[in-house]
């Protein structure tokens, strides 16, 4: 593809990190025919969602494991725009296995494609023990919940237990008793509520890295972006409300008059750079752990386990992931001890013999910030003081939780205020 014609006075943009939000920016604007340098500290771009190949376990893993669903535009969007939607595996219609470890039933939940929820009055779509009426609870979800929990916001019963609260704790990472039901329902409602057709869900068939990370590179490159790896930005210049240079350990870049910024970086590395920003300071762990073992991948690819250790498994080719996000109360066990307490709980949902296989076990501990009342108040604007520079991130004010649609979505909107500026 050839390279759009750059706007001649219209600067360059420094992109400063090459995880999705920040590929996201750096994708709008060279759209919109931008100069862009993107600046990524580490080796390789991807943030949480890099794939590496695993020399102890002989395979090629993710950092995290990551469902998305079709109601997810802006995600969608960015795979088209990158030529990748096609990397993406998943059932043909909308279906959600689970298990309950604690008794051994297994249900498949089955959303009808369109906007009425046709499905709620089938007890073989809906979640066993839950009656149509149920349904309605989720309807709170709609309205302004204020501050007020999941917990607080939803009754106590086996709709809540079997569906809300696995769906509240992977979509906020965060425990339901501290976690805002506005945000759930910012995804619910673009979701589930949307009907089946938005509900189908997808992962990549191979790694993130192949899906979200490598072709949004390769796009980058040939739209003639420059891209700078071990490149750790440790310094902002900004003279008359204005950054006027970047500077690294190594040296320093001047900004010309035209020129932009994008911070697309982690919060605690945004209020290093920038001491007067508030953002989020408290963080959620996710755990993964990826067993080298060969499993049926069932009608879905994954499986929700409900009443144990592990959260969501996911079938790959060569071996089975495993989730348990809003981690903290086990992020500082041993990885033997977390492959230990997860192993029984694949091995019942995925009818595997009894000896653990190799395993790798991989940490995030501050994988999102806790999506509480008190860290939601602290979420900057994509907007900074500073005219030449905007913010990006998952973490930022994007009306969801810290996911990868929210982290795309705030890319873009980085990029397009550059085009009012």
């Amino acid at each position: 593809m050839a390279a759009p014609t750059a706007l001649p006075l219209a600067g360059r943009v420094h992109v400063i990190g090459g995880g999705v939000a920040g590929l996201s920016a750096a994708l709008a604007l060279t759209a919109a025919g931008r100069f862009v340098t993107l600046h990524e500290a580490g080796p390789m771009a991807g943030g949480r969602c890099r794939s590496y190949f695993d020399r102890e376990i002989g395979l090629s893993i993710d950092n995290g494991n990551h469902l998305l669903l079709s109601g997810n535009r802006a995600a969608f969007a960015y795979l088209d725009e990158i030529g990748a939607a096609d990397t993406l595996g998943g059932p043909d219609r909308p279906l959600f296995p689970f298990m309950a470890l604690d008794t051994g039933q297994r249900w498949t939940l089955r959303p009808s494609r369109g906007r009425l929820p046709w499905w709620i009055l089938s007890s073989r779509h809906r979640v066993p023990g839950t009656r149509a009426i149920d349904y309605l609870a989720l309807l709170r979800l709609r309205g302004d919940c204020g501050e007020r929990t999941v917990a607080d916001s939803m009754p106590r019963n086996q709709l809540y237990h079997r569906l809300i609260e696995p769906l509240a704790i992977a979509a906020l990472n965060t425990p339901p008793s501290q976690g805002l039901a506005r945000l759930l329902g910012a995804v619910v409602r673009e979701t589930l509520m949307r009907g089946g057709a938005a509900c189908l869900p997808r992962f990549p068939r191979e790694t993130l890295a192949r899906s979200l990370v490598d072709p949004a590179v390769a796009m980058l490159r040939a739209r003639g972006a420059e891209l700078v790896f071990t490149h750790r930005v440790t310094m902002l210049d900004i003279e008359a409300g204005r950054v006027a240079a970047l500077r690294t350990p190594e040296d320093s870049v001047a900004l010309g008059p035209n020129d932009g910024v994008v911070l697309a970086v982690p919060p605690w590395i945004a209020t290093t750079l920038l001491p007067q920003l508030t953002a989020p300071a408290e963080f959620e762990a996710i755990l993964n752990v990826h067993f080298r073992i060969q499993a049926d991948p069932g009608p879905a690819g994954f499986i929700g386990l409900v009443g144990g250790t592990a959260e969501w498994v996911f079938v790959k080719a060569d071996h089975v992931s495993v989730t348990i996000s809003a981690a903290n109360r086990m992020v500082d066990r041993s990885a033997e001890a977390i492959a230990a307490a997860v192993w029984p709980d694949v091995r019942a949902a995925l009818r595997l013999p009894n000896p653990m296989p190799l395993y790798r076990v991989v940490k995030e501990k501050r994988a999102t910030f806790a999506a509480t009342a008190e860290q939601e108040r602290r979420r900057p604007g994509a907007r900074t003081p500073i005219a030449n520079l905007m913010l990006a991130g998952d973490w930022t004010d994007t009306g969801l939780p810290a996911t990868i649609e929210g982290a795309i979505r705030s890319g873009r909107r980085a990029a397009e205020l550059f085009r009012t500026t």
